[in-house]
């Protein structure tokens, strides 16, 4: 199937919480930029600051009234782009590249360590994560390979480098009931997110399949990347490419999930 993707180059994975790869496909050692798939790594170093007690959730981050929450969960006021408030935070769910960098600036100077290295101190170096780099913007310059990121969707199914509880709650809507726009797939009503991780629910039209649960959470990116996570089937999927995200995508992308969850179901 990816065989008929139009890009260049692609690769993919699918992994179960153990660390069991249930199959791949394409160059896994290949490294991809990740544009926003880069956010859930930064948002899990994040919280790894927070259980370390560098920071707190609810500490002032951000502009005036947001906290650390807020801008993990989209809901600062930030724009998308651009480091200006066009909303009281809390009160819309405005996805903002500009909020992560200020996450990233945040964790830095609570812990005296350029976030880059803090990124790979707290996430990378635990997982073996050794060909993935997280520089220049925490929002979407991370660089990374299919066998990278499946110890990654292992580690957010069974958790080594947090408590469970912790993950929990980055995959439970915050603030629920928000309207917002789902980059690349229009506004959504509610536009749920956790702490750093788009929560699925019954958002249409989606980057996932039509059979994927609810309970689904993971992100994609602009450069032609995604990790989803589906609690209910038991598996992680992984797909990097180096075409920029576009019709092809959202053409492919939803029956390929289709297919890797009716493979999950039949046990194939």
């Amino acid at each position: 199937m990816i065989d008929n993707w139009p890009v260049p180059t692609a690769a993919a994975a699918v992994v179960r919480a153990d660390g069991t790869v249930l199959g791949t496909h394409g160059p896994a050692a290949h490294r991809f930029p990740l544009a926003s798939v880069t956010k859930p790594i930064a948002a899990y170093a994040a919280l790894v600051a927070y259980e370390e007690g560098a920071v707190e959730l609810d500490e002032p981050a951000g502009p005036e009234g947001s906290t650390v929450r807020h801008l993990l969960a989209h809901t600062s006021g930030l724009a998308f782009d651009e480091h200006r408030t066009t909303a009281a935070p809390g009160t819309r769910r405005l996805y903002s590249n500009a909020g992560f960098e200020v996450l990233g600036d945040h964790i830095a100077k609570a812990t005296d360590i350029p976030f880059s290295e803090y990124v790979r101190q707290a996430v990378l170096e635990p997982l073996g994560m050794t060909a993935t780099t997280v520089d220049g913007s925490p929002a979407k310059d991370g660089v990374s390979t299919v066998d990278d990121l499946v110890r990654f969707a292992a580690e957010l199914q069974a958790p080594r480098l947090l408590d469970p509880r912790t993950v929990l709650a980055a995959q439970t809507v915050v603030h629920p009931g928000l309207k917002g726009v789902l980059p690349g797939y229009g506004h959504q009503n509610p536009n749920d997110w956790g702490l750093g991780f788009e929560i699925r629910d019954s958002k249409s039209p989606h980057w996932t399949g039509g059979s994927s649960s609810p309970a689904t959470f993971g992100h994609f990116g602009q450069s032609g990347t995604f990790l989803w996570v589906d609690p209910v089937a038991g598996a992680a999927c992984v797909a990097l490419a180096d075409r920029a995200f576009g019709p092809w995508a959202v053409e492919v992308w939803p029956p390929f999930t289709d297919a890797v969850l009716s493979e999950l179901r039949s046990g194939r």
